[in-house]
């Protein structure tokens, strides 16, 4: 097996770094958005739909986002700052689910 340089291992986990950010990343944001859903001023049965719709979307849209990026730190501070409002909304639903 042939040693690689050192730009070529940071290329390698550079890629690797954006495959877990699509990956689970994405799929962190998915979930988040199914829940945050919730909070939104419509009947339980209709706020689950549209955030498992709107979960697809999401989901798609941030493993395009995450290979669209300059890099993969860019990637990952992507979907950190698209986490925080739906993190803030979702946190919102579980404390009144818990009430």
């Amino acid at each position: 097996m042939p040693v690689l340089r050192a730009p070529a291992r940071r290329s390698r986990a550079a890629l690797l770094s954006r495959i877990v950010a699509a990956l689970f990343g994405g799929y962190a944001l998915a979930a988040l958005t199914s829940v945050a859903a919730l909070a939104l001023p419509m009947g339980t049965v209709e706020a689950v739909l549209a955030g498992m719709q709107a979960s697809f979307l999401v989901y798609a849209g941030a493993a395009i986002w995450v290979f669209a990026a300059r890099s993969a730190r860019r990637a990952w501070l992507g979907l950190a700052v698209v986490a925080l409002p739906l993190l803030a909304m979702a946190c919102k639903v579980w404390a009144e689910a818990a009430a």
